[in-house]
């Protein structure tokens, strides 16, 4: 039996069925929690979304960095093809 660190419920869970770093969801409040140690089974409180929009905007930031790059060099591009028309 495992406690819920967000609600105190008790979940049970069972040490054989889970590996420490697997995630699961409280039946009763819903929050994602992270198994830190099988015997016993302790959880801990995971902030997914935070992690998620971190990540994912340094990859959006790169690819603006990258989109400007390009977008530079399409100046660049329509730069060299007007001096080839005078």
């Amino acid at each position: 039996m495992a406690t819920c660190p967000e609600c105190d419920a008790e979940i049970e869970i069972d040490e054989f069925d889970v590996d420490k770093g697997d995630l699961i969801s409280c039946p009763d409040c819903g929050s994602n929690l992270e198994v830190t140690t099988t015997s016993p089974v302790e959880l801990e409180a995971v902030d997914e979304d935070d992690d998620d929009d971190d990540d994912d905007d340094d990859d959006v930031k790169d690819d603006d960095d990258e989109a400007e790059v390009d977008d530079d060099d399409a100046d660049d591009d329509d730069a060299d093809g007007e001096d080839w028309e005078e």
